[in-house]
């Protein structure tokens, strides 16, 4: 028999982190710091209108861009939060999460042989969504001492005329670093200068812990050239849900759209009614999940620091990302021993990318207790490694 298996899907890398989940299975007392998730369960009230809408029989498809009260309220909710200007009729399409959003906005945009600018590190689907539209992906180092921010210089390195956009997660997942109005003011120009399109995955946005979140949409020259992806995992605690939002200029979001036709039709309506709920009744909900989420974060890299692992503080998400370099293990023989010897689950840095290499990612969407325990015992590994 021939080889089915298309030369793209070859391509593409297994998910570094679900190696290190798939290493926890049949073990007993994993603290598990891998997973990128809300501890918390759903808030009711949005829980109770999905289920309400079940309950009414609301099971049916919506209009494939999603329900227009749902779009109506989210631009509104933009608008107020993050100065953006997108028209609920023309310019937002509801996904199923924000996955899809990530893959339709990739699709919609790249041809065989663009090049996409990824920012590295950053979160595991980015490249290999490139790279099944036949584009090519480049990653664009963010480093450390810049505090994992992308900088005029590094990008510019990375500009060719090849260069169809950059794609980039601020709040980041791995390194939790953030970009303000300043930093985007920095890089704009070159975006302009290279005609370049800049795709922004801000699905930690009300994560931010220091000041306000900003979004590239709201800077005026950059507004036509912005695919803003969002959606509700994060912040409300509905990852299963599977609701997310792709807003971009008329013409883009109309290119998603076909995609999104073909592939996914519409998003769930029981889960858009519930993501209305959160955005018409959830906001002390959330307010209360992200107060808890600073408190551990303040706790846990005060934590590592103290026992050697030199952090960073991350100003959004909920993950932060230690060197493990002082060790002398690579991240990937840190995690592993690490797991197996104190049976603490982390993610090797490398798993988001070559400039994540010598870090680690930790998840603090954690209990403060288990963190307490997961600090201890990651302490007890440093001290036996310096003997």
């Amino acid at each position: 028999m021939r080889d089915f298996v298309s030369k793209r899907a070859r391509e593409i890398p297994p998910s570094g982190i679900r190696k290190f989940f798939d290493l926890c299975i049949g073990m007993d007392d994993v603290i598990s710091l891998g997973v990128g998730e809300p501890d918390y369960s759903t808030p009711w009230n949005i829980s109770e209108a999905g289920i309400y809408s079940i309950e009414q029989g609301v099971t049916s498809y919506t209009s494939n861009k999603g329900l227009p009260a749902l779009r109506e309220t989210l631009a509104a909710d933009l608008a107020r939060r993050y100065r953006t200007d997108y028209s609920s009729e023309d310019e937002i399409i509801i996904t199923t999460g924000v996955s899809e959003a990530v893959d339709i906005a990739i699709r919609a945009v790249t041809d065989p042989g663009d090049e996409v600018l990824v920012m590295d590190p950053s979160y595991v689907s980015y490249a290999p969504c490139v790279t099944l539209t036949g584009g090519r992906p480049v990653p664009l180092p963010c480093l450390e001492k810049d505090r994992f921010k992308i900088t005029p210089e590094a990008l510019m390195e990375r500009v060719t005329p090849k260069t169809k956009a950059l794609l980039l997660n601020y709040p980041n997942n791995p390194t939790g670093g953030v970009m303000n109005a300043s930093d985007y003011r920095g890089i704009a120009d070159i975006l302009v200068d290279h005609d370049i399109l800049l795709i922004s995955d801000e699905v930690y946005s009300e994560l931010t812990y220091e000041g306000t979140h900003c979004s590239p949409a709201s800077i005026e020259e950059l507004r036509e050239r912005t695919i803003t992806l969002n959606g509700f995992s994060k912040a409300y605690a509905m990852t299963g849900w599977r609701i997310g939002y792709l807003c971009a200029p008329k013409e883009i979001c109309d290119a998603a759209l076909k995609i999104h036709q073909y592939v996914m039709l519409c998003a769930p309506v029981m889960g858009q009614f519930a993501a209305l709920a959160a955005l018409r009744q959830a906001e002390e909900d959330k307010n209360e999940m992200v107060r808890e989420y600073r408190l551990r974060r303040n706790l846990f890299v005060e934590g590592l620091n103290k026992i050697g692992l030199q952090c960073h503080m991350p100003l959004g998400a909920f993950y932060a990302f230690p060197s493990v370099k002082a060790t002398g293990l690579s991240d990937e023989e840190f995690a592993e021993q690490l797991l197996k010897e104190e049976k603490v689950a982390v993610v090797p840095g490398s798993a988001f990318g070559p400039a994540g290499e010598g870090h680690i990612r930790c998840s603090y969407a954690t209990s403060r207790e288990d963190l307490s325990v997961a600090v201890e015992r990651m302490g007890e590994f440093v001290s036996h490694l310096r003997g």
